[in-house]
C-alpha cells in the first residue's frame, strides 16, 4: 500500500489551524505544505473514528484511515468547496470499509466497549451540561456493545449520525439512499438498541 504521513496532532501553524475548508483546499491544490498539513489534520480524525466505530479494530481502522486520506489527496481538485469536509471524508471511509469487510479481512481486536471504557470514543452529546460519571460511562460501554451487535445497515446509520453529528442530509448522501430511508433506519437502529439495553440482549434487526 502507498504511504501517506497522517499527522499526529496538530502540529500546523495556528494561521493554518483557524482557516476555512475551502481555504485549507484552495490553499493545499495551489501546494501549499501548511494548507496540506491543516487539512491532512481536520480529516485524519474523522476517517479514523468513524472506521473505528465501524470496524471496532484500531489496526483495521487505521489502515482505513491511511487510504481514505490518500483517496481525499488523489481527488481532492474534484471537491466541492460550497460543502462540508466531514460528510465527504465520511463517505470515503465508509467505502473503504464496505470494501474491506467484502474481502473478509477484518481483525476486530477491539472492541468499542474497550474503546469507551479507555475514553478513546465519544459519542455525540447534545446535552445542556454532559457529565462524565461511572454511570454515564457505563452506560456509553453498554450503548457500545450494543451498537456492535447491530445489522451493518442499522450500526452505520447510527455511527454517522450519533457518533459523528451527521444531519440527515449528509447521512443520505454518504450512504446514497433517500433522506427517509436515513430516517427509518435510525428509528429501528435505536428501538433495536433499547430494546437490547432493557433485555441485555443482544439486538436482532432485519432488513431496512
Amino acid at each position: 500500500m502507498e504511504a501517506i504521513l497522517i499527522p499526529s496532532g496538530p502540529s500546523h501553524p495556528p494561521a493554518a489551524a483557524a482557516s476555512s475548508e475551502a481555504e485549507l483546499v484552495s490553499g493545499a491544490l495551489a501546494g501549499m505544505p501548511e494548507a496540506w498539513e491543516a487539512l491532512l489534520v481536520r480529516c485524519r480524525k474523522t476517517s479514523y473514528l468513524v472506521a473505528l466505530q465501524l470496524l471496532g479494530s484500531r489496526e483495521d481502522a487505521m489502515d482505513v484511515a491511511q487510504d481514505a486520506l490518500l483517496r481525499l489527496v488523489r481527488s481532492l481538485d474534484r471537491f466541492d468547496t460550497a460543502r462540508s469536509l466531514t460528510p465527504w471524508v465520511a463517505a470515503i471511509t465508509r467505502n473503504l470499509v464496505v470494501d474491506l469487510v467484502r474481502r473478509q479481512k477484518v481483525r476486530r481486536a477491539d472492541s468499542l466497549e474497550a474503546l469507551l471504557s479507555q475514553g478513546g470514543v465519544e459519542m455525540a452529546d447534545h446535552s445542556d451540561s454532559p457529565e462524565a460519571d461511572a454511570e454515564r460511562r457505563e452506560l456509553r460501554a453498554r450503548v457500545a456493545r450494543a451498537v456492535r451487535e447491530l445489522p451493518p445497515l442499522y450500526r452505520e446509520v447510527i455511527v454517522l449520525r450519533d457518533y459523528q453529528d451527521l444531519t440527515y442530509d449528509e447521512i443520505a448522501g454518504v450512504l446514497e439512499i433517500p433522506r427517509g430511508t436515513v430516517m427509518s433506519r435510525l428509528h429501528r437502529a435505536r428501538s433495536l438498541l433499547r430494546g437490547a439495553l432493557a433485555s441485555g440482549t443482544p439486538p436482532k434487526g432485519g432488513a431496512g
